[in-house]
């Protein structure tokens, strides 16, 4: 089994590339994100201990992160290798993926703080049917109608201002940013510019995937 990592700070459009790199491969997108948000919207007893670090716009603690991804392991579509999107944040989940899955490429996507800022405080979505606008780069065509579905339902995550941005920043250049040089010694780390236009960015990581 042999899997592919892609991180980079919050906002920094790891979803979007991660979708396309599975659509690419075709090994499963896994978010850890996704994941621990359902956990906390279905009240399990990892979304319980978890939610309390999101709400702060911590990161939340390896253990419960790698409970999840211990699970996600066993399932059976994860047989060929699994694309994991903004796991490991640090060195020590590094350590514990390395004994469940082979990592083969590590994709960091690099996006300037004050970018960042910007495209996470000025996002929002349609509660009804879950497409994602932005004030700036993406607003709907008619001011608070989904160009989608037309409901008047939107709705903003309440961690997505800027005091919370910036203290999630600093967890990720505090905590993550040691990965860089940990993966770049086992010859497998590719950096990407992120501020660019998506498909740009997309070509490039496919092609170091190469």
């Amino acid at each position: 089994m042999s899997s592919i990592v892609l991180f980079g700070p919050p906002g920094a459009g790891k979803g979007t590339q991660a979708a396309r790199i599975t659509e690419s491969t075709g090994l499963p997108q896994v978010s850890t994100g996704d994941m621990l948000r359902a956990a906390v919207k279905n009240g399990t007893k990892t979304g319980i201990a978890a939610k309390g670090y999101m709400d702060a716009g911590k990161l939340v603690p390896d253990s419960i992160i790698i409970d999840l991804i211990r699970d996600r392991v066993k399932e059976p579509d994860a047989v060929n290798g699994l694309m994991f999107d903004g796991f490991p944040r640090t060195i020590n989940q590094a350590e514990a993926l390395a004994t469940i899955t082979e990592v083969s490429h590590v994709i960091a996507i690099e996006v300037p703080d004050s970018k960042i800022v910007e495209r996470i405080c000025g996002r929002y979505s349609c509660a009804s049917c879950g497409a994602v606008f932005h004030d700036v780069f993406n607003p709907t065509t008619v001011q608070g109608v989904c160009d989608e579905c037309g409901s008047t339902d939107m709705k903003r995550r309440a961690d997505d201002n800027e005091a919370t941005v910036n203290q999630r920043l600093n967890a990720y250049h505090q905590q993550t940013s040691p990965l860089a040089d940990w993966y770049d010694s086992k010859g497998i780390f590719h950096r990407i510019d992120g501020d660019r236009a998506i498909d740009e960015i997309t070509g490039d990581i496919l092609k170091s995937l190469n």
